[in-house]
């Protein structure tokens, strides 16, 4: 059997163990503890640097950027009744937290530069959402789907002209940047995911991203069961078990050890592919559309032509026969079934993107050999 290429699979640098260690040492193995707190300030180091933002970035580790988005929506005051504006072209995971909350997702679809939200569609769904229900949507969703920065120049400007709020989904774009500025940080909560897919993985985890101390605090609050500063056991609130472990903080630390050289080589495999299909007519990779977004790839995505000779999944399964992962892209949640009955602001563009899409291989194990193995099939599959 030929060695299996995978998407994006976790790569250790090496100093995890040494964390971990640690916290068996000194029997920190509870959900506060060093490594909680040295994780979350590399995390804060990192999202400052190079960067042109003046705001520091105060960040709360979690059990997962699933637990980072709903408690974006508890601080928030997002409720039974309201209304969130939601990235349509996204995971799941970005708009169930708003169903938990009794809210309403109201999907709005992508612009074709980035596949992300369409700030024009944005715009004309906050004015239609307050015509038809008397009121704004409480807070809008953006995604930099598979690490591609959004538009956050007109969305911000948007947003700020409605006094929406802004929750960026990061989960997939640790690293990218858009003018200068880490992705995660523009908006009133950003959302970081430490999957054990993603840039950097704690084994399962995420973080919320807080403009204040203040905030941070409150997350800290919410996301250790809600108790007030008593010496008994009150609770004045509903809270939640969210905090992360010190042993899969532990991993996290190492990991923001060889974070820098993960972007790199993201963004290497990335060249790989574009010299590669750059003159193939049937085959587009997803590329940065401008000098002010920097992507970290965390998966490189093609588009095929409606006139290709194969289909996406023509390509999936002939990867897939040489014992290499591909997978369709995200499917768009304005067509889920569990969300069939949300409001959606479409335009066509991502159902297209999702009918001729395609994530290849992207991680720190694929190699340069791997890539063009990868792009021999492609190739080979679109000629016959």
């Amino acid at each position: 059997m030929k060695k299996p290429i995978y998407l994006c699979l976790a790569h250790m640098g090496g100093s995890e163990q040494r964390y971990i260690q640690e916290a068996f040492d000194t029997n920190w193995v509870v959900p506060l503890g060093p490594n909680v707190n040295g994780f979350e300030e590399d995390l804060e180091r990192f999202l400052q640097s190079g960067t042109t933002s003046t705001s520091a970035s105060h960040v709360c580790a979690l059990s997962a950027g699933t637990a980072a988005l709903h408690l974006a929506m508890v601080l928030l005051g997002i409720k039974v009744g309201d209304e969130v504006i939601c990235q349509s072209f996204t995971f799941a995971a970005s708009a169930n937290p708003i169903t938990y909350q009794g809210a309403t997702p109201v999907f709005v679809d992508s612009e074709t530069e980035t596949w992300n939200i369409s700030p024009q569609l944005l715009q004309e769904a906050i004015e239609d959402r307050i015509s038809k229900t008397g009121k704004k949507p409480k807070a809008i969703i953006v995604v930099h789907l598979y690490g591609m920065p959004a538009k956050m120049k007109e969305i911000k400007a948007i947003a700020e002209h409605y006094d929406i709020p802004i929750v960026e989904d990061a989960a997939e774009a640790l690293g990218s940047s858009y003018n200068g500025q880490h992705c995660g940080t523009f908006g009133e909560y950003g959302i970081l995911s430490f999957n054990g897919n993603k840039m950097i993985t704690t084994g399962g985890g995420g973080a919320i991203v807080c403009k204040t101390q203040e905030a941070k605090q409150r997350a800290l609050f919410y996301a250790t069961q809600a108790r007030e500063s008593f010496p008994y056991y009150q609770h004045e609130y509903i809270g939640y078990n969210y905090r992360l472990s010190n042993i899969c903080a532990g991993i996290g630390r190492g990991q923001m050890e060889v974070l820098d050289q993960h972007i790199s080589h993201h963004q290497h495999i990335a060249e790989l592919y574009a010299q590669a299909f750059t003159d193939n007519p049937f085959i587009t990779l997803h590329t940065n559309p401008d000098t002010i977004s920097n992507s970290n790839y965390w998966l490189n995505t093609i588009i095929l032509s409606e006139n290709a000779p194969c289909s996406p999944d023509d390509i999936r399964e002939a990867l897939a026969k040489e014992n290499i992962e591909s997978r369709p892209l995200w499917k768009p949640m304005h067509l889920q079934p569990v969300f069939q009955n949300a409001p959606a602001y479409v335009n066509g563009v991502s159902e297209k993107i999702f009918q001729h899409g395609l994530c290849l291989p992207s991680g720190p194990w694929v190699s340069d050999k791997d890539v063009q193995r990868i792009v021999d099939i492609c190739l080979s599959t679109l000629s016959v």
